[in-house]
């Protein structure tokens, strides 16, 4: 049975699985689905049309599901979709989506937000995803799968992290930084590839090798524009996923700006 302490609040309507733990002072809105062995901590607040995926951890003072911070937000019925098995730290905060922006903010399975982290409206965060304390997104971020914030780190809206890249802490990200890249500065710039991640994540020596040649073929060059260099690139280095993804990213939308290196800077 659900194990629900006496100074909880459970707003009528509210949809809680047999067997979650709702700890002192929490607050869960009538809107509010929670799945099997979700575990709201103490003073956690789970508000608006919010649904939890079995077996997350929300840590006390996080607020999760009020009111989008964007003042055309005019009270649509949107929705907060997280996944499954993530921890949610102390005083995080995630808002849901927004009429204009699509009406869903969607937290993938398996990630860490640490204290004082921000998901913003609209954000789309991918699986495996660590958020360190104090990163934040603005909205209508795309985190794709594997991606590491460092402390402090900012995104600017409508920014595309690609899979497996890493932030450097206190980063400000105003430009889509390409899978397996490795980004820092204040006004962040392209630092070479996730080599550290990429090892931690059993690629094997060929496909680093091949992806490093990508990389070099992409961003060390100045023949033709940057679309073109990584179309040449996917093909030169054709059979191997990594360099697929990572070109597949910067040739497949129209009208992007991307995280480049310093002149001289390789992976």
């Amino acid at each position: 049975m659900a194990n629900i302490h006496q100074t909880a609040i459970i707003e009528d309507g509210a949809e809680l699985a047999d067997d979650v733990v709702i700890g002192p002072y929490c607050h869960v809105g009538g809107k509010v689905r929670l799945g099997a062995g979700v575990e709201l901590k103490s003073h956690v607040v789970v508000a608006g049309r919010t649904h939890v995926g079995s077996g997350s951890v929300i840590y006390p003072f996080a607020s999760i599901g009020h009111r989008p911070q964007d003042l055309k937000y005019a009270g649509e019925d949107t929705l907060l979709d997280i996944g499954s098995n993530n921890q949610i730290r102390e005083h995080v905060t995630m808002n849901p989506g927004t009429a204009h922006g699509g009406g869903v903010t969607k937290i993938g399975n398996n990630c860490l937000f640490m204290a004082s982290t921000h998901v913003g409206h609209d954000c789309q965060v991918g699986d495996f995803v660590i958020m360190a304390n104090n990163s934040v997104l603005a909205g209508h971020v795309e985190v794709e799968d594997h991606v590491i914030l460092g402390g402090t780190s900012a995104v600017k809206q409508w920014v595309r992290l690609g899979a497996h890249s890493i932030i450097g802490g206190l980063a400000g990200v105003e430009f889509d930084v390409i899978p397996f890249g490795s980004v820092i500065g204040d006004r962040a710039r392209l630092h070479g590839l996730n080599l550290i991640g990429l090892k931690r994540r059993n690629f094997s020596r060929e496909e680093i090798h091949a992806l490093r040649g990508a990389y070099k073929a992409v961003f060390t060059s100045d023949e033709g524009t940057l679309r073109e260099r990584a179309s040449k690139a996917r093909e030169a280095f054709a059979g191997f996923a990594s360099v697929e993804t990572m070109t597949r990213f910067i040739t497949d939308r129209e009208n992007r700006r991307f995280c480049v290196p310093r002149v001289g800077e390789e992976a």
